[in-house]
């Protein structure tokens, strides 16, 4: 277990990295080479062809829908007053947030089901990727777990199944990204963020 929590706490940072950098991407063939290079317990990355569709399904689906829109609210509702000095308007931030709890549903309808975990009744990376996306989410002021009480019971069946301590451990920097990162950006990182904020609030 020691391993793979090496690999979810890394996952995590690479994650924050990104999203200061403006990727706003973690590449998931990153993520299976670690789960690979640790031997990681199976039900990370299922060997059966079946259950590892259904996690491959997940990230294949995520990169366009809860990445990109959770990505959306991120700069919306957290990076515009950073870099802009101002609050969004109300009109955009519905708007992304609307976007999202859309995917939010989809995420519930199409992977979770009635299901313990995305992709069956075990954790899996499909569940590390889709956490991470939706703590930025929580990051941002947005309590999405309130009024989704199916969601809110995945998310503490994946906090139990990786352990709290080192949940909250891996979530620490994102939580609280405007006191720790967004305050020393330099001034070139905050020309390029104001940009591409300029473009996205159009």
């Amino acid at each position: 277990m020691g391993r793979v929590q090496h690999v979810y706490t890394h996952l995590t940072e690479l994650w924050i990295v990104s999203v200061i950098r403006g990727a706003g991407t973690v590449s998931n063939s990153m993520l299976l080479y670690m789960v690979r290079k640790y031997k990681t317990p199976d039900h990370w990355y299922p060997s059966d062809i079946q259950k590892c569709s259904r996690v491959d399904e997940y990230l294949a689906w995520q990169q366009t829908n809860t990445r990109y829109y959770g990505c959306k609210v991120f700069w919306v509702k957290c990076m515009t007053p950073a870099i802009l000095g101002h609050e969004a308007t109300p009109e955009k931030v519905h708007h992304v947030l609307a976007e999202f709890d859309i995917i939010l549903t989809q995420i519930e309808k199409l992977f979770l089901k009635d299901h313990l975990f995305l992709a069956g009744d075990e954790i899996s990376l499909a569940d590390l990727i889709a956490v991470v996306e939706i703590m930025q989410v929580v990051a941002s002021g947005v309590n999405v777990f309130e009024d989704r009480p199916k969601l809110g019971a995945w998310k503490e069946r994946v906090e139990e199944a990786v352990g709290s301590d080192l949940f909250r451990e891996a979530h620490e920097s994102i939580l609280n990204i405007k006191e720790q990162h967004l305050i020393s950006l330099s001034s070139e990182l905050k020309k390029l963020f104001k940009r591409r904020l300029l473009k996205l609030l159009k």
